[in-house]
């Protein structure tokens, strides 16, 4: 038997992040279902206090995801989670962004002007890759 599963990642501002992560990705997030939201206000499962707004639609306030534009049940997806901490480590998981044959620097200087920070080029010959962070300080690497 196999399994599916998804990857989650804590953070301070769930709705930012997945959209920064599913433009570099060339990602989608994961559309609301606001009347699924009002339904479960209404019924008393949740409260509006569970909500918020983001790019004017009405979301739950704890999480968001992103999942390949277009993929099939079960493709695998990104879920960020709010939680009250901040990071405080290292990773011990991080995705690795493998971008072809697109220019490393170039993919470089286009995430670090939308937030990332470059932190160190390692290499284990014949490959090459950079350690960056996201915008809320996750590590991920980027190679081609």
């Amino acid at each position: 038997m196999s399994y599916s599963f998804q990857v989650t990642v804590d953070c301070a501002a769930p709705h930012p992040l997945a959209d920064w992560w599913a433009q570099t990705l060339g990602w989608s997030v994961e559309p609301s279902d606001e009347a699924f939201i009002r339904s479960m206000i209404d019924q008393g499962h949740a409260s509006l206090d569970d909500t918020t707004t983001h790019h004017g639609v009405l979301v739950w306030a704890e999480g968001a995801a992103i999942r390949l534009v277009d993929g099939p049940p079960g493709t695998p997806r990104v879920l960020f989670q709010r939680v009250p901490e901040a990071k405080t480590v290292k990773n011990r998981m991080h995705l690795d962004v493998r971008i072809g044959d697109d220019d490393l620097e170039t993919v470089r200087a286009a995430l670090e002007a939308r937030g990332a920070t470059y932190l160190h080029t390692a290499s284990q010959r014949p490959h090459s890759w950079i350690t960056m962070t996201d915008p809320e300080g996750n590590e991920f690497c980027v190679s081609s």
